[in-house]
């Protein structure tokens, strides 16, 4: 790498973006092109979306880029003509990206498993991690933060949740804390009766009332899997046993998250919902740079309601807790097969090849499948999560014989 790349002192911040072309990719580019002056960008990594990718490499010029697959690699080398930015590719080429020398920042942005390498080859790297891929914690939570504790990485999360704990908690005793209570939106289908899910499609499915996210998050959502996810990844960012971690559905999405302190004190961050707010925060954390976004207009806001979650409609959360209570507490591989089975389920759902209550008892097939154990390394998880995605396949290819 050029030398000018070295890490200094002073600004900007080199970065680099796993998942360019996502919501979250997208919004952090718009940062970095409305203050130059803090950051450079040096590394971006997309999936399959060329055409915004070839924009983003012409706008920002990195110095190299990273696709998932090598007939992708050719054809972006194509697109580009001469003189292109170093490409690399595959989960290899990625993870190369995310651990190159000089970097400060590597945001984590990548959807679902595919996050997880890249960001412990980032971690183990000593890189601040502004993360948004819960998955990667989900499955190698325990891996992660040991990698951490011994490069001195940062991880500052990007989901508007866990990012919320964050500043809630600081300059705060964390003996003190009681427990941890996750927002949630509710999602397209709060109100929706329980014997009505069963004709749900993906088009009804993926309209969130209020976040404009990718497909499996909108899902996620739906199925109250986004707050499971998030249930196990608090538990690994924030070192805090899963019976301290509530969810409470706020339809409004103004308080995204909150802590209760032993004294009854609750500590809630507010602000109007654009990810901006939270990227920004995990970018330039301990500052706090104008973003030029409006602030929230308290005088305007017409009440705040908080709603127990309906488990027997969204067993997603009970699922996250029996994951967690695996292996004494820590729940082991648990967690990798609650995520591989929830991914497949859900990429059969948006194929039409499964209904929607069909993704719930994909996971619960599944998982009934797994005998958990500790896992020791990244292997373990690659083989576990192998193993998950087999059962899952083999659930919902007899489910689509039977809607066939």
């Amino acid at each position: 790498m050029p030398e000018s790349f070295g890490r200094k002192t002073d600004l900007p911040k080199k970065l680099v973006v796993l998942g360019s072309t996502g919501s979250i990719g997208v919004n952090t580019l718009k940062i970095i092109e409305a203050i130059p002056e803090r950051f450079s960008l040096v590394g971006i990594s997309a999936g399959r979306n060329l055409a915004l990718l070839e924009k983003q490499i012409k706008k920002f010029h990195p110095y190299a880029v990273a696709v998932e697959k090598p007939e992708l690699m050719n054809q972006l080398r194509v697109m580009l003509g001469p003189e292109p930015p170093r490409i690399l590719c595959g989960p290899e080429g990625i993870a190369e990206l995310a651990g190159m020398d000089g970097v400060d920042t590597v945001v984590s942005a990548i959807s679902g498993f595919a996050g997880l390498l890249p960001t412990l080859t980032a971690v183990k790297k000593g890189k601040r991690v502004a993360l948004a891929n819960k998955e990667s914690m989900v499955v190698g939570g325990g891996l992660i933060v040991k990698a951490a504790m011994k490069s001195g990485a940062e991880i500052i999360p990007v989901d508007s949740e866990h990012s919320a704990v964050f500043q809630c908690l600081l300059g705060n005793n964390k003996d003190y804390l009681r427990r941890i209570i996750l927002t949630a939106s509710g999602g397209p289908f709060l109100n929706t009766q329980f014997n009505k899910l069963k004709k749900v499609d993906p088009q009804t499915a993926l309209r969130h009332p209020k976040w404009k996210m990718g497909r499996k998050i909108t899902v996620d959502s739906a199925t109250f899997m986004n707050k499971a996810l998030e249930i196990i990844e608090a538990k690994w960012l924030f070192n805090t046993p899963p019976e301290m971690i509530d969810v409470l559905i706020h339809p409004e999405c103004i308080v995204h998250s909150m802590v209760e302190f032993a004294d009854g004190s609750i500590i809630a961050q507010m602000g109007v919902t654009d990810m901006r707010i939270p990227i920004s925060f995990a970018l330039t954390f301990p500052e706090r740079l104008e973003t030029g976004l409006k602030g929230l207009n308290l005088v305007s806001t017409k009440g705040l309601h908080f709603i127990e979650p309906d488990r027997k409609k969204f067993p997603s959360l009970d699922y996250a807790y029996e994951a967690l209570s695996a292996c004494n507490g820590s729940g082991g591989t648990m967690p990798v097969v609650l995520n591989a089975s929830n991914e497949e389920a859900v990429n059969a759902f948006l194929a039409r090849e499964i209904g929607f209550m069909d993704i719930f008892k994909t996971i619960d097939y599944t998982l009934k499948k797994h005998t958990p154990s500790i896992p020791e390394s990244i292997e373990d998880i690659l083989d576990v999560d192998r193993e998950a995605r087999e059962y899952a396949k083999e659930y919902i290819f007899r489910r689509r014989r039977k809607i066939r």
